[in-house]
């Protein structure tokens, strides 16, 4: 299936504004070239309906979806968790995590997330030997998103430590360069190896697992446009032990690193003072917020508006894929300012339209948004569901879940409808996600079962 050279969109939020009539023209590169409004739709358009710009995923860990539906029977907490979540780690190869990744994307896409930021760290053999070929679970990753039609910005992430001060354990040991010299020199190499449909981003794990010398040598070391992301203050332990090591909030150690600027973006940032949120802010960096993983780890409700407020942008990210729906992340964002404070409408429904939609797709070096140069990826909205009957257009972000996503447009090219991936332009059949997750996960055993 080609390119549309135009698409006539009965109702389009434009910058989190409900607009009737609007005509995109596309262009060969797969980007709105003009937007008219008040426009009628002309023959051979396609035509949709109610739409929202492209979701940005700003935040996922894709082999985590082997662990949804069973962790929850013996309570814990993150650390009880982490070590599960180890163990599926441990049976990836790269033909597996291929296979895994593309039931991962398909479901994402089929939902609404048009791209996704897959930070990742699990880049060699489990006794930490590289493959051969090289950069083989990297581009394992790539061809399953470019199977599947999900714009794909790989944050291949440096992890060095166990914790501070620790050396990696062993299930850890797959996870590391070594140093931060044999990590840039990797990811310059991967930078070479990757198709040019997908983008390389870099991520420091976090403060636990990358001391501060090697921190201020990655940002050094890395070209200046490239997006850089890192875990930030998830849980108060890794706050109490950076104190105890440095003397300095993890957000404190990032800014003596020379790592907080406007190309930064901070996972989850949950657990921060009042001094993180204003070196936050004054930065301009973006702050990740998972509402769904962060409810379900028990990790508490970061200060997303006072983050916001104090001058960081908004974006959100499914993480673990324990759930996988970019409209309820938006409500999680808004649900949880809202029992944070004991007041409604923290976040307008359109702020959190863009921090879904364009600054999820800045966090990872994309144009979004239904704007000249943006991408031409659009989410259909199925305004007549038991869900959305009756909603204003403008606040469908807060009725609509994945389960009303009608089709789903990436560069002009429908790549799902009703939950199902389209054909490929080669021909590919259609595919259904739940069929691709559960040929998948036939290579799982339960995570807590011997190897």
């Amino acid at each position: 299936m080609g390119a549309t050279t135009a698409i006539h969109c009965e109702t389009a939020l434009v910058d989190g504004v409900a607009v009737d009539g609007v005509r995109l023209q596309i262009g060969a590169a797969g980007r709105i070239e003009r937007v008219e409004r008040d426009a009628a739709a002309q023959p051979g358009d396609l035509r949709l309906g109610l739409v929202i710009p492209g979701a940005g995923n700003a935040h996922s860990h894709a082999f985590h979806r082997v662990l949804r539906g069973r962790t929850h029977d013996d309570c814990g907490d993150f650390w009880r968790w982490r070590e599960q979540m180890y163990a599926a780690a441990g049976r990836l190869d790269p033909e597996a995590y291929h296979r895994l990744a593309l039931g991962v994307f398909g479901e994402m896409l089929a939902a609404g997330w048009t791209a996704v930021g897959e930070f990742h760290y699990v880049h060699h053999r489990p006794d930490g030997t590289p493959y051969a070929p090289a950069h083989a679970m990297e581009l394992a990753l790539a061809a399953a998103a470019d199977s599947v039609g999900i714009r794909l910005t790989l944050l291949d992430t440096c992890y060095l430590a166990g914790g501070i001060g620790q050396p990696l354990t062993a299930a850890q040991r797959r996870f590391g360069d070594g140093t931060a010299a044999r990590w840039l020199a990797r990811w310059h190499a991967l930078r070479d190896a990757l198709p040019e449909s997908v983008m390389l981003g870099a991520a420091i794990h976090s403060v636990r697992a990358v001391p501060p010398d090697a921190i201020a040598e990655i940002v050094r070391g890395l070209p200046g446009d490239v997006p850089l992301h890192v875990h930030l203050s998830e849980q108060p332990q890794e706050n109490d032990d950076c104190l105890r090591a440095h003397g300095l909030t993890p957000t404190g150690v990032l800014a003596r690193a020379g790592a907080l600027s406007s190309r930064l973006s901070a996972v989850h940032a949950t657990h921060l003072t009042d001094d993180d949120v204003r070196m936050l802010g004054d930065a301009g960096v973006t702050v990740v917020m998972c509402p769904t993983t962060e409810a379900d780890l028990g990790d508490g409700v970061g200060p997303a508006r006072r983050l916001a407020d104090a001058g960081a942008r908004i974006a959100l990210g499914s993480d673990q894929n324990a759930v996988v729906d970019p409209l309820l992340e938006a409500r999680g964002l808004e649900a949880g300012e809202r029992l944070a404070s004991g007041r409604r409408g923290r976040f307008s429904p359109a702020e959190l339209t863009t921090a879904l939609t364009v600054d999820g797709y800045a966090t990872l070096g994309r144009a979004g948004g239904i704007r000249v140069g943006g991408a031409a990826d659009l989410v259909e909205i199925d305004r007549a569901s038991v869900r959305t009957t009756g909603a204003d257009p403008a606040q469908i972000v807060l009725a609509a879940t994945a389960a009303d996503v009608a089709r789903v447009v990436v560069g002009g090219v429908v790549r799902a409808e009703r939950g199902i991936l389209a054909p490929s332009a080669a021909g590919k059949r259609a595919e259904d996600p739940a069929r691709l997750l559960a040929d998948a996960l036939t290579d799982f055993a339960r995570p807590e079962d011997p190897a």
